[in-house]
């Protein structure tokens, strides 16, 4: 489940996204704003929803909507396609679904309050895969 076709732009005319590159994209683009905390969870077997899921905290709601707004729009330039972004004008919990990784960018309280790294995992921490430390 590495490649499927992506909806570029508003038509479902896809050329297809590499999801390891665009896992890849994800975690440089975090790592570039200082994202802090940058766990992914694999969920091939687990779900259908997407491959990746991409766990992140900033240090602010300021920080939080600055690597959201920049994230998508580094898989727009890389990959011409648009994600769906929630949680945006708040930006305690925001989340950005590139369809095969989805990402969940956190004020540490709230991230801690929701835990999903824990909810993900199944109670195995061996799918847990911490990428970066900020």
């Amino acid at each position: 489940m590495t490649e499927r076709p992506a909806k570029a732009g508003p038509d479902a005319g896809g050329t297809p996204v590499d999801v390891n590159e665009l896992h890849r994209i994800v975690l440089q683009s975090l790592d570039d704003d200082q994202a802090v905390d940058v766990v992914t969870i694999p969920l091939t077997g687990k779900s259908n929803i997407a491959d990746h899921m991409v766990i992140a905290s900033g240090r602010s709601t300021r920080q939080v909507a600055s690597m959201a707004n920049k994230l998508a729009d580094r898989i727009k330039q890389e990959f011409r396609k648009n994600v769906r972004i929630e949680g945006l004008p708040a930006a305690d919990w925001v989340l950005i679904d590139a369809d095969d990784v989805i990402v969940h960018l956190f004020r540490p309280e709230v991230r801690s309050f929701y835990n999903l790294e824990r909810m993900w995992a199944f109670g195995d921490d061996s799918g847990l895969s911490a990428t970066a430390r900020g």
